[in-house]
């Protein structure tokens, strides 16, 4: 059995504002310790139930965070910016299933540095549907017919998978009280809970379907102000809705709009306010 792992961080215990998440803050290498230990204790709860392979994707911001130094000897890592797919990348039709690590809320809900991809995006969807990164990560997956089995962060990310992805197992790390505060377990604590809900997981995995994605999808980015919106237009196939900071792209497949995404929010961070 192969599996997939991609790991956030604002999902990750005891990190509640951007001083955990943020390379230089005081906290950041409080954060990479954490965020390390969490994903050493799914691989290794994935090995003891019959995982042969485990790749793992570092997918937050510059995506260097984990401390390889540190992480379970026989996991492969993904490190570095910029990549193709982002947060799915390396994802392909040989894994048997997908665990999300450290997922945050999107955007438009309340959790722990809720947000989706960048400050700039509001709100994303595809064809209508509202989703932020877990629920397009879950597309792709989806798109190679691989299962999303786990998902772990606060309890705001956890029932947003569990909304989106019938049946899947959600390790809750956190309880959200703000958008930068949290009730917290500890990490000996965090430990056990995400051991038992990997074993879970792996266990029920012939129960959990792929999460198919719409063909020919429409993605719509809603941002924060009208000069994002006008960079992001600048990316050719896309359209800007009159009187609105939304814009639009039909995507051939969910690669390709996932593709845009990037893209269309990489060029909105352009935007200026001076």
């Amino acid at each position: 059995m192969k599996v997939y792992t991609s790991i956030d961080m604002e999902g990750i215990t005891g990190l509640v504002d951007l001083t955990f998440v943020h390379p230089g803050e005081r906290n950041y290498y409080r954060g990479q310790q954490l965020m390390t230990a969490e994903a050493n204790r799914v691989i290794s709860a994935a090995f003891q139930s019959g995982c042969k392979e485990i790749i793992v994707n570092d997918s937050h911001s510059k995506m260097t965070n984990l401390l390889i130094e540190e992480l379970h000897k026989e996991a492969k890592l993904i490190s570095g910016d910029v990549k193709p797919y982002s947060m799915v990348q390396g994802l392909d039709h040989s894994f048997d299933g997908a665990i999300f690590l450290g997922y945050h809320a999107c955007a438009s809900q309340k959790g722990v540095m809720s947000h989706t991809m960048t400050s700039g995006v509001k709100s994303m969807f595809i064809n209508g549907k509202e989703v932020g990164e877990l629920g397009l990560n879950a597309y792709v997956a989806g798109f190679y017919g691989v299962p999303v089995l786990l998902v772990s962060g606060d309890d705001a990310a956890a029932s947003e998978a569990e909304e989106l992805i019938p049946g899947v197992t959600t390790a809750v790390v956190k309880e959200q009280q703000s958008r930068s505060a949290a009730l917290c377990f500890t990490p000996a604590k965090t430990a056990e809970i995400l051991t038992d809900k990997t074993i879970e997981a792996i266990h029920k995995r012939s129960k959990i379907k792929p999460l198919a994605p719409p063909k020919n999808p429409v993605l719509t980015i809603e941002f924060t102000n009208y000069g994002e919106a006008e960079w992001a237009n600048l990316m050719p196939g896309t359209t800007l809705e009159e009187g609105t900071t939304s814009v639009s792209f039909k995507a051939k497949d969910i690669l390709e709009a996932y593709q845009a995404m990037l893209v269309m929010t990489e060029l909105a961070v352009r935007t200026s306010f001076s």
